[in-house]
């Protein structure tokens, strides 16, 4: 598949088919992660990816506790949103959000080191280690979907975070940004359509 294709190809799915994915797709993923740019040239990335699915439903039940459409709706009435796609998109992922982890044939997790406080950057700079693992992880995205397969991420609370990473003996100096839910998507997959842009109006020249 072609660059430009295989990005504008790469979609956002929650509902999965049970399907097996291909041989050797794992290997391939991360690969493409590592040829994404690395803040400190050091590409000191880490994956855990969650096979087990008993062990990744206890996991799952320990940090995320699912919401069905009328508490979606009543999270984005609280949110304040107005417009009409993104609260769509939104009642439609909240009650998925454990389902898509836990149907999903392939759940990743992608790791960084991260030697300051993650939240008290005390300069953008600081950021640049969470930035390179961002790059990673839509290398992996349009990696997959150059294959035919999709999926979704879901980037953790702080709690969350806390406990998978003890749950999963993550060192103390690694975070991660997302999980990372892929595989193909089911009969009748949702695949709302996003905001709509006109990117002329988008791109500035010389002063915005």
């Amino acid at each position: 598949m072609e660059t430009y294709d295989a990005i504008l190809a790469r979609h956002t799915i929650r509902d999965f088919d049970a399907k097996p994915l291909p041989d050797g797709l794992l290997e391939r993923l991360v690969s493409a992660g590592f040829a994404a740019p690395s803040n400190n040239h050091m590409r000191d990335w880490h994956f855990v990816v969650l096979s087990d699915l008993e062990k990744r439903r206890t996991l799952l039940e320990k940090v995320i506790h699912p919401t069905d459409r009328k508490g979606s709706i009543a999270i984005v009435n609280r949110w304040g949103l107005t417009d009409e796609k993104q609260r769509n998109v939104y009642i439609d992922a909240i009650p998925k959000q454990f389902s898509m982890l836990m149907n999903a044939p392939m759940l990743l997790l992608p790791f960084w080191q991260q030697s300051t406080p993650l939240l008290k950057p005390r300069s953008l700079s600081d950021l640049n280690p969470l930035a390179s693992i961002w790059c990673v992880v839509e290398n992996i995205l349009v990696a997959a979907a150059s294959e035919g397969i999709f999926g979704v991420t879901r980037i953790p609370f702080a709690d969350e975070s806390k406990i998978v990473k003890q749950e999963l003996n993550v060192p103390t100096n690694y975070e991660f940004p997302c999980w990372i839910a892929l595989g193909y998507p089911a009969e009748g997959a949702k695949r709302l359509p996003p905001i709509d842009i006109e990117i002329p109006a988008r791109i500035h020249t010389d002063q915005w």
